[in-house]
């Protein structure tokens, strides 16, 4: 699955995108600030909780899970934030309307092509656990049969969903629209759009990931955040570190970024090395505690996809009850 990596992208030709909407300076009332710093500062914590606390923890389902988990509380934010600020629909400049439909229908796709890679991951893990199977039997034409199974699922689970390479055509596009549009003679649409503007950092970091898990290399973004963003540092951090990562795993050419998958990837080359090409029945015994580990982190690599499929629909219904929200105001108004 390695391939080459892609230089390191710098983004923001346009100057600081968001200076136009920046609160330095603007006459915010002590409501609409506070309502601000408030969502700022969960958007801090949660960025905070999303930073590794070791490079064992990039790129492992555990670590995935949390991240969508995190993502779905911001975009949670959001909806409560638009009506603390008692801004309806009614009253949207049409620009910030395009920007939300715009951001949501996108995301969509990305959660769409997600649970596909999920869904191909799930299945190749079905065709592990029938080869774990034939491994535990003693006949040797099965033990025969499951060691060329091993090597048709390592071609099956290094095989390139199509799918993943037009999400990263959508987070392309979501990186060039992060200058969002200018907001005047409202302040409730200058928090807003400082808001959403926050989500989508998140968002695309997030997703980002997530591309460079399943693409075969590293789809990265390396943003630059304005020092006018509370949030700015702790997010360059949390970006830094992951991305270095990343791509150092990616450097070292494994088969696979995934750790959960890399770690029975391992358990196969061990059962290549200990498998002769004519088996005999007694030579099967030291095999069973590889098959054990095997079968073993093959069920923890189930267990983490359910609970990672689970996170991806969560954040899909999230962004589409925003967006049909949005349009049911609309349609009344």
């Amino acid at each position: 699955m390695s391939r080459p990596q892609e230089p390191h992208r710098q983004f923001f030709p346009f100057g600081n995108p968001f200076r136009t909407i920046s609160p330095k300076g603007s006459n915010f009332s002590s409501k609409l600030t506070a309502i601000l710093n408030d969502f700022e500062r969960n958007l801090a914590e949660r960025l905070r909780k999303l930073h590794p606390s070791s490079k064992d923890d990039v790129l492992s389902l555990s670590w995935m899970i949390l991240a969508m988990e995190l993502l779905c509380e911001t975009h949670s934010d959001v909806k409560n934030l638009i009506k603390e600020l008692e801004l309806p629909v009614t009253d949207w400049n049409e620009k910030w309307i395009d920007v939300y439909l715009d951001i949501s229908v996108k995301l969509l796709d990305v959660c769409n092509v997600v649970s596909s890679e999920l869904s191909h991951l799930n299945q190749s893990n079905l065709m592990l656990r029938c080869i774990t199977h034939n491994l535990e039997s003693a006949d040797s034409k099965r033990l025969t049969r499951a060691c060329a199974s091993l090597d048709e699922w390592r071609l099956n689970i290094s095989t390139t969903n199509s799918r993943i390479k037009n999400c990263c055509v959508i987070l392309d596009s979501l990186v060039e629209s992060l200058d969002l549009p200018k907001v005047k003679n409202s302040a409730k649409g200058k928090v807003l759009m400082h808001a959403l503007y926050g989500v989508k950092v998140q968002t695309v970091f997030v997703c980002s990931v997530f591309a460079s898990t399943f693409l075969g290399s590293p789809k990265l973004f390396d943003l630059k955040i304005a020092a006018t963003y509370s949030w700015g540092q702790t997010f360059s951090s949390l970006q830094s570190d992951v991305n270095s990562e990343i791509r150092s795993i990616y450097s070292h050419g494994k088969f696979t970024p995934l750790k959960e998958l890399e770690a029975i990837d391992q358990c196969v080359g061990k059962l290549h090395q200990m498998i002769p090409e004519n088996p005999e029945v007694e030579e099967v015994q030291p095999l069973k505690n590889v098959i054990s580990e095997l079968g073993g982190k093959a069920e923890k690599l189930s267990e983490g996809v359910h609970l990672l499929s689970k996170e991806v629909d969560n954040f899909f219904q999230i962004v589409l009850a925003g967006r049909d929200a949005l349009l049911s105001n609309l349609r009344k108004g």
